[in-house]
């Protein structure tokens, strides 16, 4: 009995002293009681004295009311288009491959595969002499890219197996089961392994021009085949010969559901080859390997990304994880370079006719209906009354800016010192964008805000083609430097 009376009164004084500590952090209202989340603004939060400094910056003078009148209504992009700069555009070049036509990826993220393809399409032209609309068929190499992208997944799944769902390998995978966006790589892994074919044998259907929806419900089927293997490979007695069975099953639902929305791609087909005039050159049959091999036939080896990052050490090599479009691929390999290394090897192969695979930060003030991209094109320093300070490397570290869109290099006007002034691409996004279907940016533009370009061997100097000797650096596939590209 005498146990049981001194546990009570332990009790009601421990709730006592949890009672007067309550009381003593609380600040009363008139009714006596606690202020909700008082210790919160205290540590940081928004206090009553702080709101009314912070309301100090608007003055409530008639130039902010006028400007705040104006801007509720308007995009701060249109109010802030700076007339001034409008006097740069320029559509002159000096320097200039010559380009057949502008392709159009409609709303897809394909811009990587369009782009390499244009690469690839304006040398076939060239050399074949083909119509000017002349195309590689888009759907028959995406087909295979969300094929083999899937099992890229799958794969990678069963490979991590043992870590937690928590790890963050194992969650990015869930988080990015597949997409429409990609690399070069992409071109140089599915060209080589399943070929290629021209776009009137495969043409685009409505899923492969619109590519959401698909996306969306590939990635809902794969995350729960996901699930399904780590389930059967914690299972005793589970063997690799029975997951890769189960994954070919899985695959074949993949393989299904991609037929029904952008249709079976052709394993023989037959073609008419006719010249720029329209004139019939010869009707041959082909399998997707052998046209590959005599209309567009590349060796990759020789193509080597060069990149700029300066938020890491230059002349060094780097690789990012999962950086390929197919398991039995190999991660695409970059070297990072400084801006004023990568401007020269760039005019070297337009000056030599030939285009480049190219990726930038296509959103930053860019002119819309000029197609120019420039960072003088908008003044929100002077709209906002503050200034926007941060440069290259601070915007790269705080996901301010990084690359998210291809397109094809084909352009650029040097002054009489051969210093560039201005650049221009190929853009896909049809011929009635921009200027002519095609994209210019200022020098000053191309500094801040390009990042990968792909270039062939024989434009970049031995002591840079050295570097790939070196042992590259592995980055975790959540790299801000990853983003494909769409």
């Amino acid at each position: 009995m005498k146990k049981k009376i001194v546990i009570v009164a332990c009790l009601l004084l421990a709730a006592g002293a949890m009672q007067a500590q309550k009381n003593k952090n609380a600040t009363p209202t008139s009714g006596g009681r606690d202020v909700p989340g008082q210790a919160q603004v205290e540590r940081g939060g928004i206090s009553s004295d702080m709101m009314l400094q912070i309301k100090k910056s608007y003055g409530s003078n008639a130039s902010d009311k006028a400007l705040r009148n104006i801007l509720v209504t308007q995009s701060p992009a249109k109010l802030a288009m700076n007339y001034e700069n409008a006097t740069k555009f320029d559509s002159h070049f000096s320097n200039r491959v010559v380009s057949k036509a502008v392709t159009d990826q409609k709303s897809s993220g394909r811009c990587w595969m369009f782009t390499g393809m244009n690469v690839m399409r304006n040398k076939a032209i060239r050399q074949h002499d083909l119509p000017a609309d002349f195309q590689f068929s888009q759907a028959y190499t995406f087909f295979y890219d969300q094929l083999e992208k899937s099992n890229l997944f799958l794969q990678a799944i069963i490979d991590t197996w043992q870590k937690p769902m928590t790890d963050q390998e194992v969650e990015w995978l869930f988080k990015n089961p597949i997409g429409d966006g990609g690399q070069f790589t992409g071109i140089a892994n599915l060209t080589d392994k399943y070929g290629l074919v021209p776009s009137d044998v495969m043409p685009e259907t409505y899923n492969t021009n619109n590519t959401s929806s698909i996306s969306n419900l590939l990635s809902l089927k794969l995350r729960e085949f996901g699930l399904e293997l780590r389930e059967m490979a914690a299972q005793k007695g589970m063997n690799a010969t029975k997951l890769q069975s189960r994954k070919t099953e899985m695959l074949g639902t993949i393989y299904r559901m991609l037929v029904l929305t952008m249709g079976e791609p052709p394993a023989e087909f037959t073609w008419t080859h006719r010249n720029a005039k329209g004139e019939v050159v010869s009707t041959e049959s082909y399998t997707p390997k052998s046209f590959y091999e005599k209309y567009a036939k590349q060796d990759f080896s020789k193509y080597y990304m060069v990149m700029n990052d300066p938020t890491r050490e230059y002349y060094k090599v780097y690789e990012i994880q999962y950086d390929r479009h197919v398991y039995d691929g190999q991660n695409w390999r970059y070297i990072n370079l400084p801006m004023n290394e990568i401007a020269p090897m760039c005019i070297a192969s337009i000056k030599d006719s030939t285009m480049m695979y190219f990726s930038c930060d296509v959103g930053k003030f860019l002119d819309r209906e000029k197609g120019f991209m420039d960072p003088a094109n908008y003044d929100y320093a002077s709209l906002m009354g503050t200034t926007f300070g941060m440069d290259k490397k601070q915007r790269v570290s705080t996901f301010a800016s990084g690359s998210s869109h291809a397109m094809t290099l084909c352009a650029v006007d040097l002054d009489k010192e051969g210093k560039p002034l201005k650049w221009m691409v190929e853009n896909s996004w049809g011929p009635n964008y921009g200027y002519q279907g095609n994209l210019i940016m200022s020098n000053e533009w191309f500094n801040e805000y390009m990042f990968r370009v792909v270039l062939e061997e024989k434009y970049i100097p031995e002591n840079i083609r050295s570097l790939l000797s070196q042992k590259p650096i592995m980055l975790p596939a959540w790299d801000p430097m990853f983003s494909p590209e769409q």
